[in-house]
């Protein structure tokens, strides 16, 4: 008999002759997950296993490993040798403190010699005879009993399911760049695009003097944050300032907004293809601000011309987006009052529906090519595991 923590995985049951690649990198992402504590990692049959851990780090350890993308479920569990009498003996010393329960057998190892259902009745029946207080309720129910019996030999008793964040194991699809600006929304837009398996660097774009250097450490703080989900991003940090000093000069204002926004994709776009990045992730939300029309977003995605443009949270409102930033532990960080370069020389009526041949027009007062050369010589470049927060 010992004590484990069973891992059941997401959507990778579906990849067939691939699935071990898929399995391979949510096992080394669960390894990753868990570093800190002292415990063995191994693949099983359909699931992980974490063995030969402190009792005080059980809790510590599944509340890592829950939050590795492509885990389905968690449960600690007393791992016992499969037999009949292993598992009745095990079953019968199960006092409840509940007045309802049931009990239920998956039995994925087909030699065992007794089916799901019947050996459900007779274990209940066992645990009836030792608590005589208590009834079966197979709908209604206080407690569950979970045995699950696998190959290798192994049962699984345990009383809990917790649910993991599901998705794919990050390594499993191509890189990308976030802009993560320090609102609620980009950070939001990365655990998305992490979910779907791709690792993420980010790009924060900064004005000082016009922004803090707080807001600088606000987005730092988001990317760790992010980091806890991913695993370690490359957080690129670029000046912003002359940039939006030239636009300011010499385009119109109503346009500023918009021009601002392609500079930034030319720039991404530098970045990623320099770096091997596959997509560049932005948080934008259909129709959520002037930046965001679907004519403002044909304007920026046209500088792109070799890079993808994800926008996972397009479809989404505001308040869905808030409530993923509060349920993963971003929003107390992005409602900050640090103000990015977003907000610098914020024009009274940006324009909404812009027109490609018109933004040009302003964009060519511009020196576009030597800007951006300028932004990307002075890149400064941040590990998330080499600051503290």
């Amino acid at each position: 008999m010992q004590k484990a923590i069973l891992v059941r995985y997401s959507e990778i049951f579906l990849k067939g002759k691939n699935k071990g690649f898929f399995e391979k990198e949510l096992l080394n992402n669960i390894i990753y997950a868990v570093r800190d504590y002292e415990c063995t990692v191994n693949k099983i049959s359909g699931r992980f296993l974490i063995t030969n851990y402190a009792d005080k780090s059980e809790n510590k350890i599944i509340n890592a490993a829950k939050n590795v993308f492509g885990v389905h479920s968690i449960s600690p569990t007393i791992m016992i040798e499969t037999s009949v009498d292993n598992i009745r003996k095990y079953i019968s010393q199960i006092k409840l403190q509940t007045k309802t329960f049931r009990i239920t057998v998956k039995r994925a190892d087909k030699s065992f010699p007794i089916n799901s259902t019947e050996f459900s009745k007779v274990l209940g029946e066992i645990v009836l005879d030792n608590n005589p207080q208590s009834v079966v309720n197979l709908h209604t129910y206080e407690t569950e009993i979970f045995v699950d019996i696998r190959e290798q030999n192994r049962t699984f008793i345990f009383y809990k399911i917790i649910n993991g964040v599901g998705g794919m194991p990050v390594g499993s699809s191509g890189k990308g760049l976030l802009l993560l600006s320090g609102g609620i929304d980009s950070p939001v837009a990365g655990f998305l695009m992490a979910k779907r398996g791709m690792p993420i660097s980010a790009l924060h774009f900064q004005s000082i003097p016009y922004t803090s250097e707080m807001a600088k450490e606000k987005v730092k703080t988001l990317a760790k944050i992010l980091s806890d989900y991913t695993g370690n991003i490359k957080l690129y940090i670029c000046s912003f300032t002359k940039i939006q000093e030239e636009i300011h000069k010499h385009c119109k204002p109503e346009y500023m907004i918009t021009i601002m926004r392609r500079i930034m994709i030319r720039i991404a776009e530098k970045i990623a293809i320099d770096n091997n990045l596959k997509a560049i992730i932005t948080g934008e939300s259909l129709g959520q601000v002037a930046s965001q029309t679907i004519e403002s977003i044909t304007s920026t995605n046209i500088v792109a011309k070799q890079t993808p443009i994800l926008r996972p949270c397009i479809a989404m409102d505001k308040e869905e987006i808030t409530e993923i930033s509060k349920k993963f532990n971003f929003f107390e960080t992005s409602i900050l009052p640090y103000e990015d370069c977003c907000t610098v020389f914020l024009p009274k009526y940006p324009i909404i529906k812009p027109r490609l041949e018109k933004v040009e027009i302003e964009e060519n007062k511009l020196d576009i090519e030597e800007l951006v050369t300028e932004a990307l010589n002075n890149i400064e470049i941040v590990e998330t595991d080499n600051y503290d927060i």
